[in-house]
């Protein structure tokens, strides 16, 4: 395995910007809406944008200095002067329009105009909220922190939710949002973005919620796998207990491990590798006290 090293010194800032992207990826896009000071209505997609605090609730996101002239951001002026910004979740359904949006129209250029998406009168500040999207928040900006004088250099506008609206349309039976109904949207490098939708979705227990034994105290011949993955491996070490030795000899009743006991019976390096390889589809199906099990039968 061969890496390339580099010194962000010694490349041009076009390149260091193009890496960090491709790079940090997915990101989440900050949609945001803003007015100036006569009124004029400002809207622009930034992924360099995330949340930072739930109390008090902070989101923080970066117009970056832009790096061919040096310039700063219609947005960014305009958080500057008012304090007020609108953030907007934009998803699937609106990703064109938004990439439209991120157009550098001239100043005093309506871009809720440009890409036909309809704003709508916020309830605290005075920059609308765009009416399509799923989720957009209500905001007061704390603080712009200045991160360099240069082309590229980012501005964290710290941004503090006054009024979240949340489309019900994205809510489970909970209450909580559904990520496939929310069918975000992320920015990767270059014209990518990632649709967060269908298997690119997925869930992992989190260790929060318990103790694992960790990797290290896995049994050596599961440890020293060839066939199980650093993620499999993870997924068992996430467990806090594993099966008896009573309950591995009654698994081996269960109809595809009694088949392939009897199968490779006569061939224990063979019964082995296929152990394994069943070990591993049980844990990808999230099944993992009988990837346990089964693995177990290999000590």
């Amino acid at each position: 395995m061969s890496y390339k090293t580099i010194d962000p010194q010694d490349v041009k800032t076009a390149e260091v910007h193009a890496l960090l992207l491709g790079a940090i990826a997915p990101r989440p896009i900050a949609f945001a809406s803003t007015t100036d000071l006569e009124g004029n209505v400002n809207l622009s997609p930034f992924s360099f944008f995330n949340v930072f605090s739930a109390k008090p609730p902070i989101l923080v996101f970066s117009p970056a200095r832009r790096v061919r002239d040096n310039t700063s951001k219609h947005t960014l002026e305009n958080v500057m002067a008012t304090k007020e910004v609108v953030i907007n979740i934009a998803n699937y359904s609106i990703v064109e329009q938004m990439s439209l949006a991120s157009t550098e129209y001239d100043r005093g250029i309506n871009e809720f105009v440009k890409s036909g998406l309809t704003p709508e009168a916020s309830v605290l500040i005075a920059p609308p909220r765009v009416k399509e999207a799923p989720v957009s928040f209500e905001c007061k900006v704390n603080e712009v922190i200045s991160l360099g004088p240069e082309g590229g250099a980012g501005n964290l506008v710290i941004c503090e939710v006054l009024l979240m609206h949340v489309n019900e349309d994205i809510l489970d039976e909970n209450g909580k949002i559904d990520p496939f109904k929310l069918d975000g949207v992320a920015r990767m490098g270059g014209d990518y973005y990632l649709r967060a939708n269908g298997d690119c979705i997925f869930e992992l227990p989190k260790p929060v919620k318990n103790r694992g034994i960790g990797i290290d105290m896995l049994p050596a011949h599961i440890r020293n796998s060839n066939i199980l993955t650093g993620n499999n491996l993870a997924r068992l070490g996430n467990s806090e207990t594993i099966p008896t030795h009573a309950e591995v000899e009654a698994f081996k009743a269960e109809p595809i491990v009694a088949y392939t006991l009897n199968k490779y019976k006569s061939d224990p390096g063979m019964l082995k590798q296929e152990l394994e390889k069943l070990g591993k589809k049980l844990l990808e199906d999230n099944q993992v006290n009988e990837a346990w099990k089964v693995l177990l039968m290999n000590q």
